[in-house]
């Protein structure tokens, strides 16, 4: 993966967040750290063009899901804390609940025009936090990346002041969806250039849902390529 930068942004060196970005709890820090170690012990993770996480204002991180790994991955070299929508049927269970929403996570039923978890989500962007989004609905059943859902387009025009594209490759062959465990391998993952709200705003929902799945489309292809792998095929391309 010759080429591409793998270095925070600089003013997210600091160790305090800059004014006006929520911080996380210790309890956040420290699980995020053993899921860094965790993670990196039994598969070779790479990050790239993490220099692209907004310094402050809320985002919504888009992203391609390929495996359970997703929402840890998405989210392993970043410095500022990310918020999650998870399954509502994981909340179900007491203990492990209070595990997840120590780590910003919210019930999301899927399926359905979850109009709370929207909300949700929008008041946690709006206070300047950071949201991940799997707008395909569910994991990849061959690698390649689904259509998505419209609903995205609602926090990416209305509460997020930033819109990061982001593609996932490798958790998919390390643990595809009827796997019952993982198996090791190499993971990568690529940040693409954020898209204001101004920008978002001004174009049309559906065009603006396009043009989010193209970025990672094309962050897909040029990551196979680089990695030796051949390009999937799609058949609307």
């Amino acid at each position: 993966m010759k080429g591409l930068p793998s270095h925070p942004n600089p003013r997210l060196r600091a160790f305090r967040p800059p004014a006006g970005v929520p911080a996380a709890s210790l309890f956040y820090w420290a699980t995020r750290l053993f899921l860094q170690v965790t993670l990196s012990s039994f598969w070779k993770v790479r990050v790239f063009d993490r220099h692209r996480e907004p310094a402050e204002g809320g985002a919504v991180y888009v992203c391609n899901h390929q495996s359970f790994l997703d929402p840890p991955l998405m989210s392993f070299a970043l410095r500022r804390p990310m918020n999650y929508m998870a399954r509502h049927t994981l909340f179900h269970m007491p203990g492990f609940r209070h595990l997840i929403e120590a780590l910003n996570a919210f019930p999301v039923h899927r399926g359905t025009a979850d109009t709370g978890a929207m909300k949700e989500a929008m008041r946690r962007l709006k206070a300047g936090g950071q949201v991940v989004v799997f707008p395909e609905g569910t994991r990849t059943r061959d690698g390649r990346i689904g259509p998505f859902l419209p609903g995205t387009v609602l926090l990416c025009r209305r509460a997020a002041e930033w819109t990061v594209p982001v593609q996932i490759e490798g958790a998919f062959d390390a643990w595809p969806r009827w796997q019952a465990l993982p198996s090791p391998g190499e993971i990568t993952v690529r940040y693409g250039e954020p898209i204001s709200q101004a920008e978002a705003r001004a174009m049309r929902p559906e065009a603006l849902l396009h043009r989010i799945r193209e970025t990672i489309l094309a962050m897909q292809r040029d990551t196979r390529r680089r990695l030796g792998k051949p390009p999937l095929a799609y058949a609307e391309t």
